[in-house]
């Protein structure tokens, strides 16, 4: 059985989406993950889900349970989807003066293509612009008809604020336009996109005074001005000569006129005098016009068009097709949360992990999803990358090999930063599930431990050695005895445990990159976009 999922679905889903996201009940974070895939510098075989050529031939990641869990392994850092930080998508349709924009209309369809781009759908339509002072217009006509069907090409750019329709300037270039909104100056600059316009959120609650305006402007139930333009398919013959002939707009809904200029027995020009309400489909009424000796092929064809819902500015997000949005957030240096010398190949977005020890969704507006050591004295210097060790001591795990990747280590605080995941208990060789001497204990994870007697932990390439500093806990640092420094992670005896349970949340959203340096003096603003 033939069927569709509809466009107003899509938008549904985008505006679930961002309602979600505003909903204080959950907790929407980006994260970045996936430090060094390729490994040290020099290391070909650096293990699952990773690659020595990672950056030539980056993966396209998989829609799996294993392969989500694997990138919570890696999970480096999340910053909170704010309200303030996501927004609904439309593409970016720019006036250049001498172009062609199509005009607004409820009908195009694969056999009722839009005449200039050929769309099969109003959204692929261009029927909107955005001005050079980001203000957003609805085109309502173009000066077309069946005998110019492309219409005219735009003069006048559009820069007024007025809320009915109007004509942009004195070219005479038949443009007829509707002011939207205008994007604000906060959203141009955080989320700059160079092919999308961001729309404002919460347009039908929102207290903005001019999206106020425009909304209740655009509401026919109490301004009865819906109908904004009725397109002349065919200009018929034989009419009754006369200009501005008031006729009665009637289908389904009430109250809308039309004025119809007839020459030459010709109608050349129909202007809409009374919007009415309540309309899902128009017939002009010309019987008032109408000499009574017009043959069939005599007849015109005027089509009223009928905007979306109550009416154009009341619900823009039906109007414009808004099924994509964008989330952003700034990674810096703010925070020693996430650390500065390392690097990333992972971004996602989690919805609702939860706080280390409990089933409680994790609110706060940052999180580090790494482990920590805190040494009291280091030989030699950590690779970001590499694999450390600690032989243990402490029963029943004696003999036993703690192992994790380096993902950060700060020389001032002492502070390293690691992640386990499962590359380091497959087979060493072909880093999979293929059975291997040692499995009984290479094969399990095993915590670092603290405390009196315990062995240092060891870099497998470098070869640097770190005494864990037992007696620090706490969150903060004085290395120096001149500055405290606050470590972003609590420390007990000297470790420091993930802020989120691991695979904790839904991960709703994975993008492979190739790998990303940090440094002291960068910030990284992640901006990704969803599309419903």
């Amino acid at each position: 059985m033939p069927a569709i999922v509809t466009d107003q679905f899509r938008i549904l889903n985008a505006n679930n989406f961002v309602e979600s996201v505003e909903n204080t009940n959950n907790s929407y974070y980006v994260f970045v993950g996936l430090p060094n895939p390729q490994g040290p510098p020099d290391e070909t075989l650096v293990g699952y889900g990773r690659s020595s050529d990672w950056d030539e031939i980056t993966p396209a990641p998989e829609d799996s349970f294993s392969y989500r869990a694997h990138s919570q392994d890696t999970m480096m850092y999340g910053k909170k989807i704010s309200s303030a930080n996501v927004r609904r998508l439309i593409r970016r349709i720019d006036w250049v003066e001498g172009s062609r924009y199509e005009i607004y209309r409820d009908d195009y369809s694969a056999t009722n293509q839009s005449p200039i781009t050929s769309s099969s759908r109003l959204y692929d339509a261009n029927y909107y612009v955005l001005n050079s002072d980001f203000k957003v217009y609805l085109c309502i006509d173009n000066g077309s008809s069946g005998n110019n069907v492309l219409g005219n090409v735009s003069q006048d750019e559009p820069t007024f604020t007025d809320l009915e329709p109007s004509k942009a300037g004195n070219s005479g270039d038949g443009y007829i336009w509707k002011y939207l909104f205008t994007v604000s100056p906060s959203d141009i600059i955080k989320f700059d996109a160079t092919e999308f316009i961001t729309v404002p959120n919460n347009w039908s609650s929102s207290t903005d005074a001019q999206i106020i305006n425009v909304r209740e402007n655009g509401d026919s139930s109490v301004n009865l001005n819906q109908i904004k333009h009725v397109y002349i398919e065919k200009e018929g013959a034989n009419y009754t000569n006369g200009l501005g002939q008031e006729c009665d707009i009637i289908g389904d809904g009430t109250g809308a006129k039309a004025r119809v200029d007839v020459i030459g027995g010709k109608i050349v020009d129909v202007t809409v005098s009374a919007g009415g309400q309540g309309y899902s489909y128009g017939v002009v009424d010309l019987g008032n016009i109408d000499n009574n000796n017009q043959t069939s092929a005599d007849k015109a064809k005027l089509i009223p068009i009928i905007p979306p819902g109550l009416g154009h500015g009341h619900d823009i997000y039906t109007e414009l097709g808004t099924d994509k949005v964008i989330c952003y957030a700034r990674f810096d240096d703010t925070t020693k949360d996430f650390p500065i010398d390392t690097s990333f190949a992972q971004v996602g977005i989690v919805k609702n992990p939860t706080k280390i020890g409990t089933a409680i969704t994790y609110t706060e507006s940052t999180f580090s999803s790494l482990k920590a050591l805190k040494f009291e004295s280091v030989t030699g210097t950590p690779v970001v990358g590499e694999i450390i060790n600690q032989v243990l001591t402490i029963s029943p795990n004696v003999g036993n090999v703690a192992q994790s990747y380096v993902a950060s280590f700060d020389i001032e605080t002492k502070v390293l930063k690691y992640f386990n995941d499962r590359t380091l208990n497959f087979n060493k060789t072909t880093f999979d599930h293929t059975d291997y001497v040692g499995i009984s204990t290479r094969g399990r994870i095993y915590n670092f431990e603290t405390g009196t007697g315990i062995n240092a932990v060891k870099g497998v390439k470098s070869n640097f050695s770190g005494t864990i500093e037992t007696g620090f806990s706490g969150i903060t640092t004085n290395p120096d005895g001149n500055k405290l420094i606050n470590l972003g992670i609590n420390f007990n005896s000297g470790l420091s445990d993930s802020e989120i349970n691991k695979g904790s949340g839904e991960v709703i959203y994975l993008d492979n990159r190739p790998e990303i340096s940090r440094n002291t003096r960068q910030k990284e603003d992640i901006k990704i976009i969803l599309e419903f």
